[in-house]
């Protein structure tokens, strides 16, 4: 009963998932944005140590992964030059260094799988001068050239193999910038009914929204009478019982972001990029790689012009050009957000509404 009580379709606060699922992106098509999946993701994913207060996950990050995780949330303090991860005031015993390593290994024996990245440092009074140039720094040094640090939101095909990276950096431009992005993130929980609507409110919104634009919704939270764990007890069978009213048809939920996430749950999401039994997008061409000359401007759909700081790209085993990390300062105002080609929110339509 009691292990019932901790373990359920929705709910897991055990250290080991029941979902087993390492290589699910790799059934999908290179052609496909990002911004067209669903993609199961947890709520500060190294939140492991601490009261009950401050936990958020149970599965160590290797489980994460292997059970089907693809969008981690890591929290870094700038501390003697070090970028260590933390949940509010909380040391979680991992640096920025080893998370980075860790990913890589696990996208080294599974190369058909991507894994989107939020950065952000945490419960700055003030941001640290050198937190962006040290993150630049983890990025080159630990990343191999197998990170993607571009504004723009790639396909699928661009980055198998590689970590893609949402920072909040206030000055500068080190990956797709977060605060561009379709948010919901209603974490101080007064009503646990009022968190669920704004959760079902944006899950609905990721599915007949814009396919070009990437659309995060964190079932997370925490307040003064609640802590994580309650609230993903709430939130989660009911998330679930949302897309199992749907399960058997293609939906785009995009990036669903949990606490104590169940088995049963990331499978949902997983299997709502295609129906069971059915192929993904089958003939659907990968889309080219851009080249970009060394110190160019990148202008992205969503920000204004900056100027870029030089670096070399890295080449990959095959010649093919690799974007190295640039860090960006903006030299003009974040411009209103604009549609990616027509094609792709064609192929975005295709991806996420026909069996």
């Amino acid at each position: 009963m009691e292990a019932a009580c901790r373990q359920s379709a929705a709910f897991d606060c055990t250290p080991q998932p029941a979902a087993h699922r390492p290589d699910w992106m790799s059934a999908l098509p290179d052609a496909l944005p990002l911004s067209c999946l669903s993609v199961p993701g947890t709520h500060d994913s190294l939140s492991l140590f601490g009261s009950r207060r401050l936990r958020c996950q149970s599965w160590g990050l290797e489980a994460q992964l292997a059970a089907g995780v693809r969008f981690l949330d890591v929290r870094c303090k700038l501390e003697r030059g070090e970028l260590l991860v933390y949940h509010l005031c909380t040391f979680q015993r991992a640096s920025l260094g080893g998370v980075l390593r860790r990913t890589l290994r696990f996208l080294r024996a599974h190369p058909g799988e991507a894994v989107l990245m939020r950065i952000k440092e945490e419960l700055p009074l003030l941001a640290r001068p050198g937190f962006a140039a040290r993150l630049r720094r983890y990025l080159a040094e630990e990343g191999g050239g197998r990170v993607w640090c571009w504004e723009e939101v790639p396909t699928l095909g661009q980055v198998r193999g590689k970590i893609v990276v949402l920072e909040e950096l206030e000055r500068q431009v080190l990956g797709i910038p977060y605060q561009r992005l379709s948010i919901s993130d209603a974490w101080n929980v007064l009503s646990l009914e009022r968190k669920w609507a704004q959760v079902q409110q944006h899950l609905e919104t990721a599915a007949g929204g814009d396919p070009a634009t990437l659309h995060l919704t964190f079932c997370s939270g925490n307040g003064l009478f609640t802590c994580p764990a309650e609230v993903a007890r709430f939130v989660n069978p009911r998330c679930h019982w949302h897309l199992q009213r749907r399960s058997g048809q293609a939906v785009r939920w995009g990036v669903v972001i949990m606490d104590f996430p169940g088995a049963d749950l990331v499978r949902l999401i997983v299997e709502s990029n295609a129906p069971r039994g059915t192929a993904a997008v089958p003939g659907v061409p990968a889309a080219p790689v851009r080249q970009r000359g060394r110190g160019t401007p990148v202008r992205g759909a969503s920000l204004g012009t900056r100027t870029a700081i030089p670096r070399v790209g890295r080449m990959s085993q095959h010649g093919t050009p690799l974007p190295a990390p640039r860090l960006y300062r903006r030299t003009s105002a974040p411009s209103e957000q604009k549609r990616v080609a027509g094609s792709c929110a064609a192929l975005g339509r295709l991806c996420v509404t026909t069996a």
